[in-house]
């Protein structure tokens, strides 16, 4: 499958695409700057990761399949409207949570509760906007034989969309669970600034999140 990362050059980003990669798909990278992205495409397939291509956000979006999202929540909006005509159709997989720099440990609901939800009524029923990867470090991810113990939940009110998702999540070698509807997002994001406190506090490098007695999901 053809994956899109808009915003693919951060820590984010880098580390789905090298996972991505490495699972067979071909990534194309997008950033605001096309020609970082192409730079990054030209690193990660150098170091052995995979099949890759780089370009601005657009073209990104234009080409790829499925499209994940991962910009800082204060762009959110600024680039899903400049994005928007080349995204029906598509699942847009969205791992934005709303971080208001600099108490980046604090839950803040934006107006529309969640990121997610926020993209979902921008964006139209002709997209079908998934919430996920949210609590996954970019350090475990940028690490490929790092063994990620998290647990990855996946909510959109498209059924479909949310078993895509789940299998891409397997394909980063993690476990994705249902977490149902999209308004679920608004529990998902707000977990993000209760892993950055326990990082914080606990010096950890990439606290994560597990569910047990779910054996059906194993």
């Amino acid at each position: 499958m053809r994956i899109a990362i808009v915003g693919g050059t951060g820590k984010e980003g880098t580390g789905l695409a090298i996972r991505w990669g490495r699972a067979g798909h071909s990534v194309s990278i997008g950033s605001r700057d096309a020609s970082k992205a192409t730079a990054k495409a030209a690193e990660l397939a150098a170091a052995g990761h995979g099949v890759f291509e780089g370009g601005d956000n657009a073209e990104a979006a234009r080409v790829g399949e499925v499209v994940v999202l991962t910009v800082p929540y204060a762009v959110h909006e600024e680039t899903l409207r400049s994005l928007q005509p080349l995204l029906s159709g598509k699942v847009l997989v969205d791992v934005t949570v709303p971080l208001v720099p600099p108490r980046v440990n604090r839950v803040q609901l934006p107006k529309g509760k969640a990121a997610a939800l926020e993209a979902q009524q921008l964006l139209g029923p002709e997209v079908q906007v998934v919430a996920a990867l949210h609590h996954v470090s970019h350090v475990q991810l940028s690490n490929p034989s790092s063994s990620v113990q998290c647990d990855v939940l996946v909510a959109s009110d498209d059924e479909q969309a949310r078993t895509k998702v789940i299998g891409l999540v397997r394909d980063l070698g993690l476990r994705g669970l249902d977490a149902g509807p999209l308004v679920n997002a608004i529990a998902l994001e707000s977990l993000t600034p209760v892993l950055i406190q326990l990082n914080k506090r606990y010096k950890s490098s990439g606290a994560g999140i597990l569910f047990t007695n779910l054996s059906a999901a194993d």
